[in-house]
């Protein structure tokens, strides 16, 4: 794909070498962290908050929070295109503008967390508006680092790198905003978010430049709002993408259930459980980075797949007080979400560097669309699903709990196994067979510097 940015003037960073190196990672990759910190605040905490903190009718709430996060997914493929126009210019247009973007974040997530309101139908009027203002700053954020990071190009292990770094960050973002508000608070939450972003914003200054965009001409033409859609490339591994995240966003979902009905755990044990499951992750980076450059992308992402399966079959034949081997579980498990986080990131940077591609940020926008909607259809699947076999939460009925067991472990599993078949069925036997261009997929590509 030749897009192409104009040529960085001398000030600018250095474009990316064959090596990605431990400052150009760390300067890139840093801003993921605090992108990833402010996630778990916006999605888990808050509802909480709101709820148990200020006193917000919770039946309301979550018709603020559902209508809010429609708002969020749905704009995300526009971002996609505005992210692009910001990287046709130079890098000072995409990092003034992701600084007014972040400006906007902070500001809205303090005002969401610090109302300034008491009664209830107004929190709920204030939180609907705080929302309307920081989810689409935060994916703003979001997709221009995600398509910044596709463009760096490379092979498929300097690809891997690129995300890895980028999620590594993500990873200990996770970690920190988990412990934060339960430990110190939700100011002090607030204020390390603020320092954080600000300290990722300046080194992204200092990160690899990518590729410049094409020509006027060319670049409308891969920015449409459909384009990625229009590359068989794209739709393969967008479908690998969504059957894969459903099967990590159910487990997600329904852990609290699992936990506290199931397991019967006593209160408190959901941190150390979520602690073991991304440092796991952070501790397996470099050993899927290694399997990348020794098998190629689609063959890791395989394995990762199957070995979850077997892992987390285990979840299933778990009953109460069984969480010393729930731990266990969660840290083996975690060591392949390594593999999800690295790979399908890579992979699609692999596919925009197809020639005549869509661009990065419409392909992302459309990428972050898709994770948001996995959320959204887990719990669309899942939950019904357990009422209808009889799953009430608090309940004791052991063929609700059995229910619940087979929803947090086997349909995760069966729809993993899914995602596993599409992976092979749509994207390795397709290039190994010669009739994918493999490229994108499991062949080495040369970079292409400025």
């Amino acid at each position: 794909m030749a897009e192409h940015l104009p040529t960085p003037p001398a000030s600018a960073p250095a474009a990316l070498q064959p090596d990605l190196s431990l400052p150009q990672g760390l300067a890139y990759g840093l801003m993921g962290l605090p992108l990833a910190f402010v996630a778990l605040p916006l999605y888990v905490v808050l509802p909480h908050h709101y709820a148990s903190t200020l006193g917000a009718p919770l039946a309301a709430l979550g018709g603020v929070l559902l209508g809010a996060r429609l708002l969020d997914a749905l704009v995300d493929p526009g971002l996609g295109r505005l992210a692009d126009r910001l990287l046709q210019h130079s890098p000072r247009a995409v990092w003034r503008a992701c600084a007014l973007a972040g400006a906007l974040l902070t500001l809205a997530l303090w005002a969401v967390f610090m109302p300034q309101v008491h009664r209830p139908g107004a929190l709920l009027v204030w939180a609907a508006v705080g929302l309307a203002l920081a989810y689409p700053a935060y994916s703003l954020l979001s997709i221009t680092h995600q398509a910044w990071g596709a463009r760096l190009g490379g092979n498929e292990a300097q690809r891997g790198r690129v995300v890895a770094w980028r999620e590594g960050a993500g990873l200990l973002g996770v970690v920190l905003a988990s412990v934060l508000p339960t430990l110190l608070g939700v100011p002090v939450m607030l204020g390390a978010f603020s320092g954080l972003l600000v300290l990722g914003w300046l080194a992204w200054h200092h990160a690899p430049v990518p590729k410049p965009l094409p020509q006027a001409g060319d670049a409308a033409a891969q920015t449409g709002l459909w384009q990625p859609w229009r590359q068989a490339a794209f739709r393969r591994l967008m479908g690998v993408f969504v059957l894969n995240g459903i099967a990590s966003a159910v487990p997600a979902t329904l852990l609290l259930f699992f936990v506290q009905d199931r397991l019967q755990a006593a209160p408190g044990q959901e941190p150390v459980l979520l602690g073991l499951y991304f440092l796991s992750a952070a501790a397996a980076m470099p050993l899927w980075l290694r399997a990348v450059a020794r098998w190629g992308l689609a063959p890791s992402w395989l394995a990762g797949m199957l070995l979850a399966v077997a892992i987390f079959a285990w979840a299933g034949t778990l009953g109460a007080g069984q969480v010393n081997a729930f731990r266990w579980i969660c840290a083996l498990s975690g060591l392949t979400l390594g593999a999800d986080l690295v790979v399908p990131g890579a992979l699609l940077a692999g596919v925009l560097a197809q020639p005549g591609a869509a661009s990065a940020g419409a392909s992302f926008g459309w990428w972050n669309f898709a994770n948001k909607l996995n959320l959204a259809l887990a719990a669309g699947l899942a939950l019904p699903l357990l009422a209808a076999l009889g799953y009430t939460p608090g309940s004791t009925d052991a063929a609700g709990l059995q229910a619940l067991s087979l929803g947090y472990a086997a349909l995760p599993c069966a729809l993993k196994l899914a995602a596993a078949l599409a992976l092979y069925g749509l994207i390795l036997r397709p290039a190994a067979q010669g009739r994918a261009r493999p490229g994108a997929f499991l062949q080495p590509s040369p970079i292409d510097l400025p």
